[in-house]
């Protein structure tokens, strides 16, 4: 042996041997350590019905308060320029699942759906791969999701919504404390294993307790220096948009303790966190519709050591679309190998690691928006088509069928627009021949076409469709739509777009709710006041 020890070469052997393990032992590290950063822990965070101009650190309100969300912001990134492609709740909510738009998901593009069989969610996928998923609160809904078995299917993974507190600040808030179903599910995971959940909030979602911001928020009806223009400014409508604001507080308040849970649990610094809304806040002319109010939504991404330059505020347009492929990126996962439908949605990963603040691509200068059948009340469930581009700072929507109803017919209530003080104010002074002008716009028949200057028309109150100074930036914008939803194989481009109003609604209690109800049925909702139906001549 001794001999073999002083044999040079052989000596020389046994340390190329040794520094090829060495190397061996350090690559695989690397790729280990490198695994590890392509799959951080994914924390969803939805509030139910919020607008982005709600969340304080947009600057644009001073009556609502949201600091855990501007904590989000300000450790990582502010979006000004996120959409949902649905301003409602399953087909928003289909979207950031699939990454696909609506007018792709077939039934999931309307409200109240039979959830495709064929599409498989981000969440499932993920959980397919590794990942611990699950949810508290409002997942996917409303509709019906099955498998090819008829079994239940949770679209957003296993529910964690067991846990209530003793009570909420008003009876119309949820008691579930979402923040202890978090802690459930993460003592549920494995120590290694990485997690996505969806934190989704009930709030700010109607109904709400009247006077509640006041009384219980310690509101003042002045501390609103700014009602939109498509509604009456009075002492009711202010009530409503406190007791709004209220809840949007309570979602942000819930918010902080979530993200308490996930400091606690040495989680915060390996796990990216989402904060958005589903659609517009629950009022007339905003929630359903397609205009700058309804689907332009609050966005903040937070991803502790791994956003280039956090604190920055961006402009490039984005979509709910875009949220699954950017976690399936995250994932080290592509579409194909995650057994999803193809998506249309980018990636995020760029923006998040991109030193500047105008990050823009041409892929990123507009957003495409639509709807479908957003709720029932119509002649057959009939729905009310749209499909719109923003772009430039442009809003352009084509109304499919103008001669329905938007918000859905006055014989049964407008029932596609939530119940409230607001919606009650606005058709009662309608009724006594006031005010019929705020009436039309949230309530009354559109035009074919529509253009909109949002970032001097915030509103939407100026249609520069007709107007031969826009003729041409009109045409542009509609030949770019038109173009870009024919290459997503849109059904309504090719003349089959009434497929979207055969498909059943999965509320069968309330299904054909228009011939029923004019046939005398009793017919109860839970978003609609009785005082919301009126009766319409015949034209």
């Amino acid at each position: 042996m001794n001999h073999l020890l002083k044999n040079s070469s052989f000596l020389k052997l046994i340390k190329k041997l040794l520094a090829l393990c060495l190397i061996t032992s350090f690559f695989f590290l690397s790729v280990k350590a490198q695994d590890q950063v392509k799959q951080p822990n994914i924390l969803f965070c939805i509030a139910d019905d919020a607008s982005w101009q709600h969340m304080s650190a947009y600057s644009q309100v001073d009556w609502v308060s949201t600091p855990n969300f501007d904590r989000v912001a300000e450790a990582g990134l502010l979006f000004t320029n996120a959409y949902t492609p649905n301003a409602k709740c399953a087909p928003s909510r289909a979207s950031i699942l699939t990454g696909r738009n609506p007018w792709q998901l077939e039934e999931a593009g309307n409200h109240n759906p039979y959830f495709p069989t064929k599409f498989t969610t981000i969440m499932e996928a993920l959980g397919q791969h590794g990942y611990h998923v699950g949810y508290t609160g409002k997942g996917w809904a409303p509709g019906v999701a099955v498998d090819k078995n008829g079994e239940p299917r949770s679209l957003t993974g296993a529910q964690y919504s067991d846990i209530k507190k003793a009570n909420a600040p008003t009876k119309n808030i949820s008691t579930l404390d979402y923040a202890a179903n978090f802690a459930a599910f993460l003592n549920d995971k494995s120590e290694s294993q990485p997690f996505m959940f969806w934190f989704g909030s009930f709030e700010p979602h109607r109904g709400y307790e009247y006077g509640s911001g006041v009384e219980k928020g310690g509101k003042k009806l002045s501390d609103i220096d700014n009602v939109p223009d498509f509604w009456m400014d009075n002492d009711t409508v202010r009530n409503d948009m406190l007791d709004y604001a209220l809840e949007v507080e309570y979602f942000d308040k819930q918010l902080g303790e979530v993200l308490q849970v996930l400091e606690d649990a040495g989680e915060l610094e390996n796990t990216i966190i989402v904060v958005t809304s589903d659609n517009g806040m629950p009022f007339p002319r905003v929630k359903g519709h397609v205009y700058e109010y309804d689907n332009h939504l609050p966005l903040a991404i937070m991803w502790k050591g791994q956003i280039s330059n956090p604190g920055r505020v961006i402009s490039e347009y984005v979509s709910f679309i875009d949220f699954a492929p950017t976690f399936l990126d995250l994932a080290g996962l592509n579409d194909k190998s995650a057994n999803m439908q193809a998506v249309q949605g980018k990636s995020l990963l760029d923006i998040l690691k991109s030193q500047d603040n105008d990050h823009v691509k041409p892929l990123r200068d507009f957003v495409l928006l639509g709807r479908e059948r957003t709720d029932v009340g119509r002649p057959q469930d009939r729905g009310y088509p749209v499909r719109a581009i923003v772009k430039d700072n442009f809003i352009f929507h084509k109304n499919y069928e103008p001669n329905r109803w938007p918000s859905g017919n006055p014989e049964t209530g407008y029932m596609e627009t939530d119940g409230g003080p607001t919606k009650t104010t606005l058709l009662n002074a309608n009724r006594h021949g006031r005010h019929q002008d705020l009436w039309l716009l949230s309530f009354g028949k559109k035009p074919t076409e529509e253009l909109y200057q949002v970032d001097v028309d915030p509103y939407s109150m100026n249609n520069l469709a007709d107007d031969p100074n826009y003729a041409e930036i009109k045409d542009t914008l509609k030949s770019q739509m038109e173009a870009e939803l024919k290459a997503q194989k849109d059904p309504r481009m090719f003349g089959k777009g009434s497929v979207f109003d055969k498909y059943p609604y999965s509320r069968t209690d309330l299904a054909n709710f228009y011939e029923r109800f004019m046939k005398g049925e009793k017919m109860k909702t839970s978003w609609i006041e009785d005082s919301d139906f009126e009766p319409v001549e015949k034209e």
